[in-house]
């Protein structure tokens, strides 16, 4: 992660993904992603965020617009690594996450 105004760069590896769908509208499918980290990024993790969690939204035919990252449900002042938003593309791409990401976009 990457904190605003700051030279530091750490590269956290997730261990696993819960996300939570909602639609938003026929257009957009909000994903709330909470995470676990590899024992290895436990403590590169910022210490200063309360309840860090990432925001992906989608199309309704599941491409990802933004990935961002988010400390109690609001903007932080960190950004993810170029590696952080593929371990997390990678997982939004898996087949059961698009066709769970289509049956969201489905429901009325």
């Amino acid at each position: 992660m990457i904190k605003y105004g700051s030279d530091r760069v750490t590269e956290l590896q997730f261990a696993d993904f819960r996300p939570r769908f909602e639609r938003r509208d026929n257009q957009w499918i909000d994903i709330e992603l909470r995470f676990g980290l590899t024992d290895e990024s436990l403590e590169d993790a910022p210490q200063d965020l309360i309840d860090l969690t990432i925001y992906v939204i989608c199309t309704s035919g599941g491409q990802i617009a933004q990935i961002i990252p988010q400390d109690e449900g609001c903007d932080c002042e960190y950004q993810f690594t170029a590696g952080e938003k593929a371990q997390i593309e990678a997982f939004i791409n898996r087949p059961d996450v698009q066709a769970q990401i289509e049956k969201t976009a489905s429901q009325m």
